[in-house]
C-alpha cells in the first residue's frame, strides 16, 4: 500500500477508485509505459518475445489475464534504474491525463470527509505520483517482488483485481471500522465488479469488456468521464 496523505483517516465512509480507464481515460498506464521504455531502448523485442511466448503457453483464449500476473518483461531489472524511469513517465504522460470529470468527484468526496482510496492493478512506482498529487489517502497498487534489487517478473500478492481487490479492502475495513454500506467504489471493468459489490454506492465508469450489461443487470449508474 502506497499511504500518500499521513493523517489518520477516521471517517467511516470511504470513496474507492479504479485508475486505468476510470480516473484515467482509455489506454490501460503500463501499456503507455512499455512503449515509453521501448522508445528509450530500455526494453526491446526480447522482453516482448518473452512476454508473447509466455502468453501463449498460459493464456486461455481471447485473455491478457496471464500478463497481469507476470511482468516479464521488467525481469533482471534494476529497481532503482526502472522506479525513477516510472515517475518521470507518470509525470510526463499520466497526469496531465487525469479526467476532470474524475477530478471533480474526487473534490466532492473530499468536501464531504470521505477518505480517498485507489484500488488498482497498475504498478504502484507508475501510479505514486498521480495518487500524491491527487491527494489521495491511501493508494493500493501491484508491487513487484525484487531480489537483491532486481525484478523478477513475479507478483507481491495479493494482486489488485478481481477478488483482490476486495480482500484488499475487506483488510482496509478491519483497520479504518469503515461503513461499507455507505462507501462509494468507482470502476470500468469486470475486474472491478467484487470492488463495485463490495459498497453501498457502485458507480460504472467508462465501461469496458461487457461492463456496460453487467452494470444494467445489476442496476448500476454508468457515467463517462472522458
Amino acid at each position: 500500500m502506497i499511504q500518500t496523505d499521513q493523517r489518520d483517516l477516521t471517517s467511516t465512509v470511504a470513496a474507492f477508485f479504479d485508475v486505468d480507464n476510470t480516473i484515467l481515460p482509455g489506454e490501460a498506464s503500463e501499456l503507455r509505459f512499455f512503449r515509453w521504455l521501448w522508445r528509450r531502448g530500455v526494453v526491446g523485442w526480447p522482453e516482448a518475445r518473452d512476454s508473447v511466448a509466455w502468453l501463449l503457453r498460459h493464456v486461455p483464449p481471447l485473455s491478457l489475464h496471464p500478463l497481469r500476473q507476470r511482468k516479464l518483461y521488467l525481469a533482471g531489472k534494476p529497481s532503482q534504474v526502472i522506479e525513477p524511469l516510472g515517475e518521470e513517465f507518470c509525470r510526463e504522460e499520466l497526469c496531465p491525463r487525469v479526467s476532470a470529470l474524475a477530478m471533480r468527484k474526487l473534490d466532492e468526496h473530499r468536501r464531504a470527509g470521505h477518505a480517498i482510496i485507489f484500488v488498482t492493478g497498475s504498478l504502484d512506482f507508475l501510479i505514486a505520483p498521480v495518487a500524491d498529487a491527487l491527494r489521495v489517502d491511501r493508494c493500493f497498487a501491484t508491487r513487484l517482488e525484487q531480489q537483491q534489487g532486481l525484478y523478477t517478473g513475479l507478483l507481491v500478492p495479493p494482486l489488485p483485481y478481481g477478488a483482490g481487490k476486495r480482500q484488499l479492502i475487506d483488510r482496509l475495513t478491519q483497520d479504518l471500522t469503515l461503513d461499507l454500506s455507505q462507501c462509494y467504489a468507482y470502476g470500468d471493468s469486470p475486474g472491478d465488479v467484487d470492488l463495485l459489490r463490495a459498497v453501498g454506492h457502485p458507480t460504472v465508469v467508462n465501461p469496458i469488456r461487457g461492463m456496460d450489461a453487467i452494470a444494467r443487470r445489476l442496476n448500476w449508474p454508468v457515467v463517462k468521464w472522458p
